[in-house]
């Protein structure tokens, strides 16, 4: 049973920053952030595959937030810039051995517990 565990979440104003990490207990194919708000559906943030490092944003936060990769520390990050209160949201690392590229929480398979982040305007 592969887990997932995150950190790096917290309260920033409106135009700051923030980065997550997301560390695996072992290795897998696929890695990505979703995030969840209040009252509404966990949506895709932004995935990366371990070889190819092919990446797949949301288109919320293209531009903004940067997905990487250190397979040596089976760990990935999530650079968050300017962020505004709509990112406000609990975040969750998810892997899986999907070789896709949707941003689809059925193809994946072990989640964390997620970090959460709020934005205040």
């Amino acid at each position: 049973q592969v887990q997932l565990l995150e950190s790096g979440g917290g309260s920033v104003e409106t135009g700051g920053s923030l980065t997550l990490s997301c560390v695996s207990s072992e290795y897998t194919y696929s890695m990505a952030w979703f995030r969840q708000a209040p009252g509404k559906e966990r949506e895709g943030v932004a995935r990366i595959q371990s070889a190819s490092l092919r990446t797949t944003y949301a288109a919320s936060v293209k531009g903004r937030f940067t997905i990487s990769r250190d397979n040596a520390n089976r760990t990935i990050y999530l650079q968050m810039n300017k962020l505004t209160p709509e990112d406000t949201a609990m975040y969750y690392c998810a892997a899986g051995t999907s070789y896709g590229s949707r941003l689809d929480t059925t193809e994946f398979d072990y989640w964390g517990r997620g970090t959460q982040v709020t934005v205040s305007s």
